[in-house]
Formats: structure tokens, sequence, C-alpha cells
């Protein structure tokens, strides 16, 4: 009887990150009979600053950085992440090697009670979110509302809302439905009013480049069509030099005709925001990204960005 080659999982040790994980493990295994797969909890600098805000920590690699170091020192074989969590600068010797077929991308308002939408909230509602993306698009429908700073893990950031006179959250449909969650989700905000984070719904399968033997494996949960759309996405923040200091959503999407990107850029206070969108070709996915980012530094954005980038020096 041959031996099975093991492949190691690196992972957060969050109960979504471990969904994730364990996710992933499954379908390698089920869909290659030569392996086992074991998991490797790793914690993360954002893992461990659960005190300040995400946009005033200032690192890119937040929720990656101790990961990736495991990969280049060949500890681990893959690590699985958020693909919104991942930036867009790669670390050298590192690549992006598979993308999982997206879930939902929509973010979910959670109020207390089932069918409550954005526009039903009272009026001067206390809603709680650790994301500017989601402040900005959230203000400029509802200029009223005030915003709370709200960090932690899904069943963490669920469990504060109850224990709160909050009246809101909002979440990634994604984590709170994989962890079976549903039933705290009031309603769904639909993609017209807030555009999901770079990535939010699909998960990046990270490898170190010579690692060619996980890379093969890699190919059997690969999904093409999401990797388009989302490199679309990650070319645009790129180009706009994003990160979580800055409010911006993006949404890519195949279709039978091409590439479709729609995206946003706003001010923090909401009260300015550009939204463009833009087709282009299913070959080039990463000209797409940058020909809209460009279209909307033209429109405004560029101003907008310089102002947020200079506040946060002075932070």
């Amino acid at each position: 009887m041959n031996k099975k080659s093991k492949v190691i999982i690196g992972s957060r040790g969050s109960k979504l990150a471990l969904w994730q994980a364990n996710y992933i493990k499954r379908e390698l295994e089920r869909k290659n009979q030569n392996i086992e797969v074991d998991i490797k909890i790793i914690n993360t600098k954002g893992d461990k600053i659960l005190d300040v805000a995400l946009s005033k920590i200032g690192d890119k690699s937040l929720f990656t950085k101790e990961l990736e170091i495991q990969l280049l020192k060949r500890k681990i074989d893959l690590a699985v992440h958020s693909l919104k969590d991942l930036q867009t600068e790669i670390p050298k010797g590192l690549k992006l090697a598979a993308v999982t077929k997206r879930y939902h991308v929509e973010d979910v308002l959670i109020a207390g009670k089932k069918g409550i939408t954005i526009n039903d909230l009272k009026e001067r509602a206390v809603v709680a979110t650790g994301s500017l993306r989601r402040t900005c698009q959230l203000l400029h429908i509802r200029p009223d509302i005030k915003i709370v700073d709200l960090r932690g893990n899904v069943p963490t950031r669920i469990d504060k809302f109850l224990e709160s006179g909050w009246d809101a959250i909002i979440l990634a449909r994604a984590g709170v439905e994989r962890l079976n969650l549903k039933k705290y989700i009031s309603s769904n905000i639909s993609t017209e009013i807030m555009l999901p984070a770079v990535g939010q719904g699909a998960l990046g399968l990270e490898i170190h480049k010579e690692n060619s033997f996980v890379e093969e494996l890699l190919h059997s949960i690969h999904h093409e069509n999401t990797y388009k759309a989302v490199l679309a996405e990650r070319s645009l923040l790129k180009t706009l030099e994003g990160g979580c200091k800055v409010p911006i959503g993006a949404l890519a999407q195949v279709k039978a005709n091409g590439l479709y990107l729609d995206a946003m850029v706003g001010s923090l206070d909401g009260m300015i925001t550009f939204r463009k969108n833009l087709r282009g070709s299913k070959k080039n996915p990463e000209l797409l990204g940058k020909s809209l980012a460009k279209d909307l530094l033209k429109a405004g954005a560029k101003s907008v960005l310089k102002e947020i980038y200079n506040s946060s020096r002075t932070i």
C-alpha cells in the first residue's frame, strides 16, 4: 500500500478561518486520493490586536504576514485566506496559486429582527462596523446614522451586538452563513447599495512558488471565472493603492459577453462617492481593473484618496 503524501495547511485560529481550512482540506482529500491534509494554526497580528480600529493599525498584511513567513520557510504547504484579507502585493517567493468558487458576495444587516433593512433603521440609529468601506456607503444613503467601531471574529461581533444597545451591525454574508449563523441576518444588503470588499466571498490559496506538487493539487479546486473576477478587482485596488484605510468597494462578474467590473471610492464621511463600471475582456482582467481605477481617479477620486492618505499620516 502506497504511503499518502502529507500536505500542511496554515490557517488562522478563528472559527471562520478553520471552517475555510477544513473546507479546503475536505475538497483536496476528496479529489486527490493519494494525499493526507493536516491543519496548522498560526496566529496573525490582526488576531492579536483587537482593541484598535483596523484603519489605524495600517498594516496591509495584517491577517497574512505570519502565514506567509511559514510558507517561505516551507513549514506549511499552503495558506488559506479570505481573499479580501490578502494584500495585492504578494511577497517575493510566494504566489496566489488558486481561488475557490465565489460564495455570496453581499454584506448583511443584523438588527435583531427579520426583515429589517437599512432604510427601516430609526433616525440616528447606532450601527457598528470595523470597515471604512461599509461606513462610507452606509453614511452615503443614511447620513443620520451614528457609526461605532467593531472588531473581532464573526461570532464575537454577533455576541457584542446582542449584549449592546446598538441598533445593528454589518457583516459579510459569506462568513455568517458559513458558520451557520444565518438566523441572525435581518436582511441582505444589495450590491446596488453597498459594493463588497475586493475578493469578498472567495478563498485565496497561497503557496511557495517552487511547490509544484501542491500547485498541481490545487488545480482540482480552482475556479477560473472567480479567479478572473478577483484579478480585475485586485488590479483596481492596487492601482488605487488602497488598503483598509480607504473606502473602496468592487465587484467583477464574468458574463457571456465579457468581464464586468463595478467599483466605488468614497470619502470617510460618505458625503462624496464616485462609482463607475466598465466592461472588458475575460482574457485580460488586470487591464480592466487598471482602466476602471484610472476612470475613477479622473472622475475625482484622486483628490478624495489624497485627503484620506494625508489625514492618516497625521493620526
